[in-house]
């Protein structure tokens, strides 16, 4: 069964400074986040690859990583912009940033044709989710509806930037690991004790450090697109004229087709660490864990 991966590229970083984040060289050699993750998505058995992109992001995307990734791998392009609604939609004039990570899935929706993965350009994953994912998607199963919906989930204490607060959906499960609920949650913060969400005025609420998370490394199939392609139609009808900022993010998307019973989600536990360049001083943290893996990685096969 041929396999997708989908590498959403668009967003903008604005906490990054402005710069392009996606496209920061983090390896020996310039290699960037998703060199890395695009290997272990092949590893992995995905058959080939779809990054979303903004168009006046594509020359230089193409010229850091497109076209070396051609001559490895089948590749498509999607273009997540801000003018592409359905019919009777407007983007208003103070709208800067995209509607989000179910628009930006969206934009393939005349593209993927096989069980997919979605997951963040910036982010690294680690090869256990990867392949977990994978499996999932293209072994039989009783228990999975049509979606195929499945998470890779990750341990938090193991998502957390040491320079800020991130966003990460915080997920409950049941005894058999599917998803009951997920929660988008604002500004968590590594604490001594492990985790904790530290409001406006300063004031920390403990989270448990060993809760699942997502990091947007979702799992499906192309029929969770119409289901997407819905949504986003109620979800323009809902908005006021003045809300500029609101978002089609998919983790409060598919929590929704939960608490309705219109999806089973299946969570798949990985304990790989997380990393990625959310501020600019994560950028170091990087290129240390990156020279940590290669290391390991060279260790290894010295063995074998």
């Amino acid at each position: 069964m041929k396999t997708t991966l989908v590498i959403m590229a668009a967003g903008i970083g604005s906490r990054f400074g402005g710069g392009i984040k996606q496209l920061e060289p983090v390896g020996p050699n310039g290699e960037i986040i998703m060199d890395y993750s695009i290997h272990d998505a092949i590893e992995a058995g995905f058959d080939n690859i779809i990054f979303i992109i903004r168009k006046d992001l594509e020359k230089d995307f193409k010229e850091i990583i497109g076209n070396r990734i051609e001559k490895i791998c089948d590749v498509s392009y999607a273009y997540q912009e801000l003018d592409d609604l359905p019919e009777g939609f407007s983007k208003p004039d103070a709208r800067k940033k995209p509607w989000g990570t179910g628009q930006a899935l969206l934009a393939c929706k005349d593209l993927i044709t096989n069980p997919f993965v979605v997951i963040n350009a910036d982010d690294y994953y680690g090869k256990t989710a990867f392949t977990k994912v994978h499996d999932y998607l293209v072994s039989p199963s009783k228990d999975k509806d049509s979606f195929s919906l499945c998470l890779a989930g990750f341990i938090l204490k193991n998502t957390l930037s040491e320079n800020g607060g991130v966003t990460r959906g915080v997920c409950s499960i049941d005894e058999d690991f599917n998803l009951t609920k997920i929660n988008e949650t604002q500004n968590i913060v590594k604490t001594v004790s492990g985790a904790a969400v530290m409001a406006k005025d300063g004031t920390l609420l403990p989270l448990d450090a060993n809760s699942y998370v997502s990091m947007n490394m979702w799992g499906s199939t192309p029929k969770f697109l119409s289901v997407l392609e819905t949504g986003f139609i109620e979800f323009l009808a809902d908005l006021s004229s003045d809300d500029i900022k609101s978002e089609y993010i998919l983790p409060t998307i598919i929590d929704g087709l939960i608490k309705s019973g219109k999806a089973k989600v299946k969570l798949l536990e990985t304990k790989d660490k997380w990393f990625g360049v959310t501020y600019k001083e994560d950028k170091q943290v990087v290129v240390n864990a990156i020279k940590q893996l290669i290391a390991t990685q060279d260790e290894l096969q010295t063995k074998i």
